[in-house]
């Protein structure tokens, strides 16, 4: 047998893409990623909504800044719980766009706050209708896949609740 072919073998197994273990492994980089995106995003709508405490002036916008804080805190400690299950490494922060975007908002008070936090709010609630809508069809984690799917009402619910009270703003 040719050396180089054995080599090409021996780099191919290794690479899992002998008896389709590549494309499982890609599949459960997917899953690992959408916990990752998941759990930044959380981070992020609850600063926000600590946030929102202190630079609102609308009830109805505080209020819902502490529904933010209180589901998306818990969706994070369930995450968070489930991913120290599965050695998946979580950010505990928020990636530099994010931290931006929050700055901008934190020089923000009153209606003006209230009216872009709100927009802010609508389109992060999209985004993640659609992230955990395709983790809870397409998920291979069966585990990540539930707990998406679990989310997905609170979540339409959040995105429901902030499109009304920019309509109201």
């Amino acid at each position: 047998m040719n050396v180089k072919y054995i080599i090409l073998l021996i780099l191919t197994i290794q690479a899992g893409l002998i008896n389709g273990q590549g494309t499982d492994q890609k599949k459960i980089t997917k899953d690992i990623k959408f916990a990752k995106t998941a759990a930044e995003d959380g981070l992020m709508e609850v600063k926000l909504g600590e946030l929102a405490q202190t630079n609102a002036m609308n009830a109805e916008v505080k209020g819902h800044g502490k529904t933010m804080i209180t589901d998306h805190g818990k969706a994070n400690g369930e995450l968070k719980a489930l991913a120290a299950k599965k050695s998946i490494e979580l950010p505990s922060g928020v990636d530099a766009k994010k931290q931006e975007r929050y700055d901008k908002l934190s020089k923000l008070k009153g209606k003006e706050f209230d009216k872009k936090y709100a927009k802010c709010m609508v389109k992060d609630h999209k985004k993640a209708v659609c992230l955990f809508k395709k983790e809870s069809k397409k998920g291979k984690d069966p585990e990540l896949k539930a707990w998406a799917s679990g989310k997905l009402p609170t979540l339409k619910h959040h995105l429901h609740m902030w499109k009304e009270t920019c309509k109201a703003l």
